[in-house]
């Protein structure tokens, strides 16, 4: 007489198994949520999270599987498309244009572009996702020059590129004479507006504008037209003669200066215990102003002596870099530190003395102007002088070589980008 005992026991399988079978229905139909549609909700769906809720890592998006779908992609191509629409309404672009996007990883900007009408429309990235995106580069466009007739650079990537001169010298090269070149960036200043312009030298300004980004953050756009080539155009150097006497400041340089601590006018006799006390008061460039759109990074140090008294001290670990990558030069004379500079990377040392032309020079102690020492072992310290012809008095070691040192700043750290 056990039967009537199995069957609550038959029962109880048969509820396990439809609860089962219950629950791995629901995790179907989430994971379909989750992974088809991007984890969003509509009032059709049964779900525990809301669409606030970000499923994805720090830092994606929940569309992060698939960058060419979902809202927030959806999103950018119409922020694009606006954009570019005000571009057709004042003629700098039309549905006829051969158009790039430079450095886009999604494309939005391009499928903005084609949906515009501009159907000639093509995107370059590292990594790339055809048909709307090849693989290129900011720095190395792999198309003809002259190609297009409208280039666009948002997203920052001008901003990002370790080498903005490079990235300005192909648009450049690619962008047809009377093309049109549109770039956003986040222009903080005047300095760095002007710094822009100087990497664009195959341009003239068409007009700026400030306009929402895609997270609705403030961008410059900034509109340009690539200058008819001249045959006969020639780069003014800065010892042309033109620039004698006409030097002039442009007022935001002049804020700047104004901005900047107190100018010490005589030189004190305690040089250092003064740098000291003024030592917070001491405003760099790089804390003013935004060096984004600089050609090059330099950091020249005049007697230098040793490495620790002030490039690996001060300037690599205080110095304001912006991240950005300097080259450093280290002028010393006295051979007393030459070795120590050999084993340090990264420092280009120049074993002379900062002059106003090259010539040979001596070195004279100034503590006391009636002898004439020189001081070996921990370097020198006084003045140099021009050798005299009745300086014979003077022995070999006291003689160094000076060089013009303003000649060498203007051919070794003035770099000009030619585009013909």
């Amino acid at each position: 007489m056990e039967t009537p005992a199995a069957k609550p026991g038959s029962l109880r399988n048969v509820l396990v198994r439809l609860f089962s079978f219950a629950v791995l229905i629901f995790a179907a139909r989430f994971a379909i949520i989750v992974t088809v549609r991007g984890g969003s909700c509509d009032s059709a769906d049964f779900c525990f999270f809301s669409d606030d809720l970000n499923l994805s890592g720090p830092g994606r998006s929940s569309d992060a599987g698939d960058p060419f779908s979902g809202k927030n992609w959806r999103r950018s191509v119409e922020h694009y498309a606006a954009a570019f629409q005000d571009l057709i309404a004042d003629g700098s672009l039309s549905p006829n244009s051969r158009a790039l996007c430079i450095d886009t990883p999604s494309g939005e900007d391009v499928l903005a572009l084609k949906e515009l009408g501009v159907v000639d429309s093509v995107g370059i990235f590292k990594d790339p996702s055809p048909p709307l995106i090849v693989h290129g580069d900011g720095r190395r466009h792999p198309f003809s020059g002259d190609a297009f007739d409208f280039e666009f650079s948002g997203n920052g990537g001008l901003e990002r590129s370790p080498r903005p001169a490079e990235f300005a010298a192909e648009i450049c090269r690619t962008l047809r004479p009377g093309g049109v070149a549109a770039v956003h960036v986040a222009v903080r200043d005047a300095y760095s507006f002007d710094s822009f312009l100087e990497l664009f030298n195959c341009c003239e300004l068409i007009r700026t504008r400030e306009i929402n980004g895609v997270d609705s953050s403030p961008v410059l756009e900034i509109l340009m037209k690539k200058k008819n080539k001249n045959p006969n155009f020639e780069i003014e150097t800065l010892d042309s003669g033109n620039f004698v006497n006409k030097c002039s400041v442009p007022g935001y340089k002049r804020e700047i200066v104004k901005n900047a601590e107190a100018l010490i006018e005589e030189e004190p006799l305690k040089p250092w215990v003064i740098l000291k006390k003024n030592v917070k008061n001491i405003k760099y460039l790089t804390s003013l102003v935004d060096l984004s759109f600089k050609n090059s990074y330099v950091y020249v140090d005049v007697g230098a002596r040793s490495y620790g008294s002030s490039i690996g001290s001060w300037f690599r670990k205080q110095y304001p870099k912006q991240n950005r990558t300097f080259e450093v030069y280290a002028i010393e004379a006295d051979k007393s530190f030459h070795e120590e500079y050999r084993a340090k990377k990264g420092v280009t040392l120049l074993p002379y003395a900062a002059w106003v032309r090259n010539e040979t020079l001596f070195f004279e102690i100034t503590r006391d102007t009636s002898k004439k020492v020189m001081v070996k072992g921990r370097g020198m310290d006084g003045r140099v002088n021009p050798v005299q012809t009745s300086s014979s008095h003077m022995g070999d070691m006291d003689k160094i070589q000076g060089f013009d040192f303003a000649e060498w700043l203007k051919s070794a750290v003035t770099r000009r980008i030619l585009w013909w």
